[in-house]
């Protein structure tokens, strides 16, 4: 695997997201940079995908359940061909199907998600469906950790390991913040390794912008009885110096001079991934 590729790719969505958002004037921004080494990752590397028959019954399910992070997903389905990448400009505009969280009228979406606690829950449905169809098709559901807060994300966690679904891997981006302040003093959820640990899940840990670490991890086997759940310590607003852990950027649209300097970080980091 070529990481360099993967480190590049990933600075590239960076900038057309921010691009987007500040074109349109609307969008999540934090959450969405948080969230691009996963998305990368699993978009440019392990999903088996095909962006010329999106609808393949032998497709990889993804499911992104904190869905107001959109931003990042829209861009890499352009990328990679799923619709074509001059849409993203009416992004949120008049009838435009890019609305501001993941909608089915979009080719390569599975789901219309947003309310935070369900994407877990269809990705387990669709888990128990493969697995009595013995398909080997694999869901991913990415989710936030303020999304944890919700008592529907737990009852999905249970049937999942009663299930017995190997076919599941869940990927939480813990970057500690949502749009009211840090996730632990919102909602303090605890220690989650333990609680997935304790309700039958095996759980790794990695660091969330490391495309090497995060790609190798979700290579490896999986029991074909145990669902996955990695927690990927992330930064909200990663990329971005003054956007980075600031709550006050879960849904902000930078200025001229604001988005100039972001664009200027990232082509700095582009400059340091090429240079080795």
């Amino acid at each position: 695997m070529d990481y360099t590729r993967l480190q590049l790719k990933a600075a590239e969505i960076r900038k057309k997201l921010l691009t987007m958002i500040y074109q349109v004037k609307n969008g999540h921004t934090g959450g969405s940079l948080s969230s691009v080494e996963i998305l990368t990752v699993l978009y440019y590397s392990i999903m088996k995908i095909d962006p010329k028959n999106p609808l393949d019954p032998q497709r990889d399910r993804f499911i992104m359940s904190k869905g107001h992070s959109v931003e990042g997903l829209y861009t890499i389905l352009a990328d990679r061909g799923f619709f074509p990448e001059e849409e993203l400009s009416n992004f949120y505009g008049y009838r435009s199907r890019l609305i501001g969280h993941p909608s089915v009228k979009v080719p390569g979406i599975e789901l219309n998600t947003g309310a935070l606690g369900h994407g877990l829950s269809c990705a387990v449905g669709m888990g128990i469906a493969a697995k009595r169809d013995s398909s080997s098709v694999h869901m991913y559901c990415v989710m936030g950790d303020g999304e944890q807060a919700e008592g529907s994300v737990w009852e999905a966690a249970m049937a999942a390991a009663h299930f017995r679904l190997g076919n599941l891997t869940a990927v939480i981006d813990q970057n500690h913040l949502q749009i009211s302040g840090k996730t632990e003093d919102v909602m303090d959820s605890g220690c989650l390794k333990d609680k997935y640990e304790s309700f039958g899940w095996y759980v790794k840990q990695v660091d969330g912008h490391n495309v090497q670490a995060l790609n190798e991890m979700l290579e490896e086997d999986q029991d074909p009885d145990t669902p996955l759940l990695i927690l990927a310590d992330t930064i909200k607003g990663k990329g971005v110096s003054f956007m980075e852990n600031a709550a006050e950027w879960h849904h902000r649209v930078p200025t001229e001079g604001q988005f100039k300097q972001a664009l200027n970080e990232i082509d700095s980091h582009i400059k340091e991934i090429q240079h080795g």
